[in-house]
């Protein structure tokens, strides 16, 4: 009952935090929050479809749909086979870079880099569906894209900090022309995420520069060639929070856009950002934003009337489209994990069940630790606001000394905070709150308790993370609060954003240790 009640109140929430973007005259960025970032976006009929970047979790590149570029549903992933997406061994903010997806003739194509093995396409005509198996393009660099026209597909991706462009075969991967140079951008760091468009007889050629970070920008070239030359717009960049009048913007390191037209003639651009917390320091990994863009006829495309974005859009929109609200929580009573959560790398399925025990998330411990360039039994959703309550309830089973799990709240391999319930030699119980930066792993609270069976707590806010515990599901008891900076991006390094993660480990290579969890709610502050 307690977790129903808990669910209804987030559906309040949710309902009453969206009655702004319900109005026509205006929308909230971003669109799509937490780790989310480099976003493409394609539409086919009255409907819309968007993918990010997924790195070294697995399943791999999550897919979103909506009918209004505002409201958006997650309906998938396109990679969820290991025969689509290895990452194996694969290394802190590896595995997927910056996919686009494109819809040509009744074909969805999504293009993307594996980072430690080349750039690949998949298809379908079911984007809801499975994607087909990838093939591999002979074309190096980051950030490919597609374009098509008269039945021919352009690939364009950037080598050598230079946009190439060269026609395919997107079903078979077969370069069917060679390599052709056609833009270096305007002499930003970086020059990545290529877009071509046409519009009034131009080819448009869209980029990012400056790297993604505060120097991020989008510019913009054109031609009546498609292999060029390309012309500089004089007004770049089109994007960019670098300059004075975005200096104390909430949003910051706004880039790696992709453009839209609408049924109703209206373009708009989805684009990366992130939102600073903790001072210059920004946790949530970069995430979805829109703006609108006025693009009269033979002339440059202009974001937002200044070329900045914020996170109250005053402006017309589409007509909106109500959707059902996203699940923050689960009681685990279906037969398979919502799309929200992810893995670590690819998983081992046999260690994960939720029908062993009905209404549980079991989780079979491995040897394999959060610290490990591995796959450790680990399942976890992203942070999407910097202000919210996680808890979770568990109970470990055949636990022996050193064997542990719990939740944590998790960066990277190198940088995480973790709340665990831990065996002692003695078969003692204890509670751990204990965090790895880098080089550094430190016991902050130890706490005994009489059974294996508890509750935690995680509290986020601007500069904290605090932690609490019980032992009856309802009255908590602080622990200690951690600071918020030392996970951040700006210290802790990468592309990701924080997963809110569950897990078990043990000691022993022939452990029979496991941890059923009865709930997780993720309940944002949206004060």
């Amino acid at each position: 009952m307690q977790v129903s009640i808990r669910k209804l109140f987030l559906v309040l929430l949710i309902i009453a935090t969206t009655c702004f973007a319900s109005n026509p005259a205006g929308y909230k960025n971003p669109i799509i929050s937490g780790c989310h970032p480099d976003p493409s976006i394609c539409k086919a009929g009255e409907d819309y479809y968007l993918v990010t970047s997924s790195f070294e979790y697995f399943p791999g590149v999550p897919l979103f749909h909506s009918k209004d570029l505002i409201h958006w549903e997650q309906i998938g992933h396109c990679l969820t086979r290991t025969s689509q997406l290895s990452l194996d061994k694969c290394g802190v903010s590896g595995g997927i870079y910056a996919p686009t997806i494109r819809y040509y003739k009744g074909i969805f194509y999504m293009i993307t880099t594996n980072i430690s093995k080349g750039n690949f396409i998949v298809h379908t005509k079911d984007p809801a569906g499975e994607w087909s198996d990838p093939v591999w393009l002979q074309q190096s660099g980051i950030d490919p894209s597609l374009f098509f026209e008269d039945d021919k597909c352009y690939l364009t991706v950037n080598p050598n900090n230079t946009i190439y462009v060269s026609e395919i075969n997107p079903l078979t991967g077969q370069q069917l022309t060679t390599n052709k140079a056609i833009w270096t951008g305007t002499g930003g760091r970086y020059p990545e995420a290529p877009h071509i468009y046409k519009k009034d007889g131009w080819y448009y050629l869209m980029i990012s520069e400056g790297g993604t970070e505060y120097g991020h920008k989008v510019t913009i070239a054109r031609s009546k060639n498609l292999d060029g030359p390309y012309d500089s717009n004089p007004a770049n960049p089109i994007l960019t929070h670098s300059n004075v009048n975005a200096q104390w913007n909430p949003i910051q390191g706004t880039g790696h856009a992709d453009l839209i037209q609408a049924d109703d003639s209206s373009w708009w651009m989805v684009c990366l950002g992130f939102r600073p917390q903790a001072g210059q320091h920004h946790l949530l990994g970069r995430e979805t934003f829109l703006a609108p863009v006025k693009w009269d006829t033979n002339a440059w495309p202009v974001v937002n009337g200044n070329g900045t974005i914020d996170v109250n859009m005053n402006v017309e929109t589409l007509p909106c489209q109500s959707i059902i609200p996203p699940a923050l929580s689960s009681d685990f009573n279906e037969n398979k994990l919502g799309f929200e959560w992810n893995y670590l790398r690819n998983p081992q399925e046999q260690n994960y069940t939720l029908t062993e025990r009905p209404g549980f998330l079991r989780l079979k411990a491995t040897t394999v630790k959060l610290d490990d360039i591995d796959s450790p039994t680990f399942v976890g959703r992203r942070q999407e606001q910097i202000n919210f309550t996680a808890t979770t309830s568990f109970e470990m089973f055949r636990s022996q000394n050193g064997d542990e799990s719990g939740i944590t709240v998790f960066m990277n391999n190198n940088s995480h905070y973790d709340l665990v319930l831990h065996k002692e030699p003695n078969g003692e119980n204890k509670i751990l709150l204990r965090y790895r930066l880098g080089e550094m792993t430190h016991i902050a609270k130890e706490i005994k308790i009489p059974k294996e069976k508890v509750a935690f707590q995680v509290k986020g806010e601007n500069n904290y993370y605090s932690f609490a515990y019980s032992l009856d599901g309802n009255s908590y008891k602080n622990i200690d609060k951690m600071d918020a900076r030392f996970l951040s991006s700006e210290t802790a390094g990468g592309f990701t954003g924080i997963y809110l993660g569950l897990f078990s480990t043990s000691e022993s290579k022939i452990s029979k240790t496991y941890a059923d969890f009865d709930y997780f709610t993720y309940m944002p502050d949206n004060k």
